[in-house]
């Protein structure tokens, strides 16, 4: 047993998974408002300080009892709280957010290219019960359920020194994950050089993979990249298939990155450029392809197998390997002209146990190894273009990775339109300075304009990416995506860098809100009423859910209110009184404006 700051004893919590610190923890005094409702225990030497009403920072350093043969110097920060009025655990990982766990299970490993060291015990009315972050990338964090006392037990672990704000405010979750992100940016978790984030990675985007996967064609690129021209998609994706003929899948030709299906590349760029399109080039960055000419020389530089793929994600701790990565990827920019990268599978590089460094290697771990690597290609496409707009993709969103990123994207969720939903809402609230994009949408070539403007509503708080033949689309599918995609761009300023106010995140976020300057917009995705307090001047509602009476509560005065269908389409005005509520027939895939009188 452990004893608490009151001198009581605290369960031991059985953990089977956990990796174990030698030194017990010790209880440490929780300052101010916050001693209340924590209690804390530490190993090593630690200090408490007190940054807002309700917000503390603990920082623990490792002694030399604290190591052991398991985890040399490790120091654990760990505490608890009455598990009381909680609706759900909020996580950054792809499908980590509803149901909370038991303390007893298996801890999440975070790394630099792996994950975030953050997490929130979210209440009724969509408050932050507890939320917390960690000022390093490399750690182990646990979360869940004492089944013993019905408390809720954190814990985070590091290597030396860890440092962790706690944040039991009872504000919106979304703002004291904001705090937290800004907190980040202000210096902590490596993220001391926010990026410069261009308006070109705040743009709608037309991707290639859904819609062509391999089979790349400088005729092809060019023709989907004028028709998404016309429709308000500035960029083009090119994804897999450009840089092999062969169209079986898989990443056995990774590594060489010649253009084979791309021939004469800086002319088929420079016509995609002359149609207003800026041109960003996809590659699978750590891996080396059995068929690659590259793989001879790299291959023994491995740092996992991935066989199954045919291939083996390389070891940047090498600077071998880093030069010829860097040299591949820069090309782009420096010989062709594009405007960008897409940089995937940054994630497979977070190996839970590499192997020990070879004698050739200058970098101690493989994060520092992946920050060189990111840091050469980031440098070497600025010095082309300074505008360079460069993608990473969830799970990869540690706020170490900010510096050589412009935007963030969900990870793949093919015709999934409440988990785009989920994964965009996810990321935004811990991204930082970087813009988030949605998965590439797609959808069957008989799929009806309303659910055309569905899927568009459901990625309306991120970048929308489009992945289907714009050649193939009918006239109303047509309509609803130019629609929708001009909705997303005249409203920019308030979807993507308002304050953002998704609810209930335990059932996948039925209503999220953005507001803006004198601007609110929101994303009805169940039927729900929708708040009309505040002193907006424009309110916007976008209706996702089949039923079409939209129900507006709290709000005061009069409003001229405009009804469009999911085509664009006027099919109603009216001045809508709304003190008392009112309701207002929107259909599905429909959009409200209102606007004060």
């Amino acid at each position: 047993m452990t004893e608490n700051a009151e001198g009581t004893a605290a369960a031991e919590i059985w953990e089977p998974h956990a990796a174990a610190t030698t030194a017990r923890p010790r209880p440490l005094a929780v300052p101010g408002l916050a001693a209340g409702r924590l209690e804390l225990l530490v190993t090593g030497t630690a200090s408490v300080r007190t940054i807002a009403a309700d917000v503390v920072e603990v920082t623990a350093a490792a002694t030399a009892e604290d190591a052991g043969h398991d985890a040399p110097g490790d120091v654990r920060i760990e505490w608890r709280l009455p598990c009381t009025d909680v609706t759900s655990f909020w996580t950054p990982e792809p499908r980590g957010t509803g149901w909370l766990p038991a303390a007893w299970s298996a801890p999440r490993r975070t790394t630099l290219s792996r994950g975030a060291p953050v997490a929130a015990l979210v209440g009724t009315g969509d408050t932050a019960r507890c939320a917390f972050a960690a000022d390093r990338e490399d750690a182990l964090a646990s979360a869940g359920v004492v089944e013993e006392s019905g408390e809720f037990r954190f814990w985070v672990q590091a290597a030396g020194r860890l440092t962790v704000r706690i944040d039991t405010s009872g504000r919106h979750f979304a703002q004291s994950l904001a705090d937290l992100a800004d907190w980040w940016a202000a210096g902590a978790a490596g993220a001391d050089r926010p990026p410069h984030v261009p308006d070109a990675a705040r743009r709608p985007a037309y991707s290639t993979w859904y819609a062509l996967h391999q089979n790349i064609t400088p005729e092809a690129v060019e023709h989907q990249a004028a028709l998404g021209k016309d429709l308000g998609l500035d960029t083009i994706i090119v994804d897999d298939g450009w840089m092999t003929t062969d169209r079986t899948r898989g990443y056995a030709h990774c590594g060489d990155w010649e253009p084979r299906s791309l021939p004469d590349t800086a002319a088929h760029v420079a016509r995609v450029h002359d149609l207003g399109v800026r041109y960003l080039l996809w590659y699978a960055l750590p891996f080396i392809g059995k068929d690659s000419a590259a793989w001879d020389a790299l291959s023994p530089y491995a740092l996992a197998d991935a066989g199954h793929l045919g291939a083996v994600v390389v070891d940047p701790r090498y600077p071998q390997v880093r030069a010829h990565l860097a040299d591949r990827l820069a090309r782009a920019a420096e010989e062709w002209g594009m405007d960008g990268l897409k940089v995937d599978f940054v994630d497979w590089f977070g190996v839970q146990d590499p192997p020990a460094p070879g004698p050739e290697a200058d970098c101690a771990t493989v994060d520092e190894g992946v920050r060189r690597l990111l840091g050469e290609i980031r440098r070497r496409i600025d010095a082309v273009n300074p505008e360079a707009v460069i993608e990473h993709r969830q799970p990869y969103v540690s706020p170490g990775l900010w510096p050589y990123a412009t935007m963030v994207r969900a990870t793949d969720c093919p015709l999934s339109p409440h988990e785009n939903r989920q994964r965009i809402v996810d990321t935004r609230l811990i991204a930082g300075p970087l813009a988030v994009h949605s998965d590439m949408l797609m959808w069957h070539p008989t799929e009806p304009a309303e659910q055309v403007a569905c899927h568009l509503i459901n990625v309306l708080f991120g970048v929308p990416q489009i992945s289907v033949d714009l050649a193939a689309q009918s006239a109303g599918q047509r309509e609803a995506l130019a629609f929708w995609l001009g909705v997303a761009r005249a409203h920019t300023d308030t979807l993507q860098l308002g304050a953002l106010r998704p609810a209930r995140p335990d059932l996948g976020y039925p209503m999220v809100t953005a507001v803006g300057d004198g601007e609110v917009v929101v994303g009805r995705y169940a039927a729900l009423p929708v708040a009309a307090a505040g002193q907006w001047r424009t309110l916007l509602v976008a209706n996702a859910d089949a039923d079409p009476d939209v129900r507006l509560a709290g709000g005061h005065g009069s409003a001229q209110a405009t009804v469009q269908d999911a085509r664009g389409r006027t099919v109603g005005t009216s001045t809508v009184e709304l003190d008392g509520g009112a309701t207002v027939h929107v259909p599905r895939g429909g959009l409200l404006t209102l606007r004060r009188v």
